[in-house]
């Protein structure tokens, strides 16, 4: 059995810079793949023997650093709009927030759509304030409107939901793509907070539909894609009319037995 702790299997990659990874693999338009798997098997996925599909991994090193916090505050409309699109997967669906990689300081506003063939499409632009007004507000309703989202005032989005985690951030071999590893989630709204213990959110990033070898890894060894947004779910967790949702499978089953809830709690 090793003896590996799950993030020093991280520190035993070969690193790559920001730049390299960017260079590689940038993928703000990309699909997705979602896992949830306890900590502890983390070890088995990255150090796999060398046909399993995850040799030539490497970890984004920062300033001698393989992780980051990152902090985000989600911006919906009074009705929930942006999170009735995901719950109930209309096509014209859209999520907007504001980031802080807060080793840095770092804040930009994001704005993710979907494309054709269900491809995520993530735009951002640098932005230091929870208010969505003057450029940055142009901005948003350029892009939501080239996404056919329309409607939707930018000024009026209010926020809903902050989440905070650690995240590594993987490049596969060979432009296969890459890979996240979220740690140490917590969301917090003014309903309470909820945070998970001993699990990870593994998200694959690649360029086509095809599934990249980090994922063939990850399903040898037993894991499926599960749905999992960290607005949809945190959201729906901390609001209890919100309670029956696409969510339901991954935080009964999944996160239930790790889950910690402070209802209540203005955050």
């Amino acid at each position: 059995m090793s003896t590996i702790e799950p993030m020093e299997a991280v520190e035993l990659l070969p690193s790559v810079s920001l730049a390299e990874l960017d260079a590689a693999a940038a993928l703000l338009t990309r699909v997705d793949r979602k896992y949830v798997i306890e900590a502890a098997e983390l070890d088995a996925v990255l150090t796999g023997p060398y046909d399993s599909g995850v040799a030539g991994l490497r970890a984004l090193e920062v300033e001698g650093r393989r992780s980051s916090r990152y902090e985000s505050t989600y911006l919906d409309t009074v009705d929930l709009d942006s999170w009735a699109g995901a719950a109930h997967r209309r096509r014209r669906r859209w999520k907007v927030r504001t980031r802080t990689y807060a080793d840095t300081g770092e804040r930009w506003l994001e704005v993710k759509t979907r494309g054709r063939r269900g491809v995520t499409v993530k735009e951002r632009l640098p932005h230091d304030a929870l208010e969505i007004s003057g450029p940055a507000g142009a901005w948003l309703r350029d892009r939501l409107g080239a996404a056919h989202v329309h409607d939707i005032d930018p000024s009026g989005l209010v926020a809903t939901l902050r989440t905070s985690y650690v995240r590594t951030t993987l490049l596969l071999a060979d432009g296969a793509g890459r890979a996240t590893v979220d740690r140490d989630l917590r969301w917090m709204s003014g309903h309470g907070t909820a945070e998970v213990g001993d699990v990870l959110v593994v998200e694959t990033k690649s360029a086509s539909a095809r599934p990249g070898p980090l994922d063939r890894r990850l399903w040898e060894l037993g894991h499926r894609p599960v749905r999992i947004s960290k607005y949809g779910t945190g959201l729906a967790l901390l609001t209890p009319h919100l309670q029956t949702n696409r969510w339901h499978r991954v935080t009964s089953r999944h996160l239930a037995d790790h889950l910690t809830l402070h209802e209540g709690v203005l955050a």
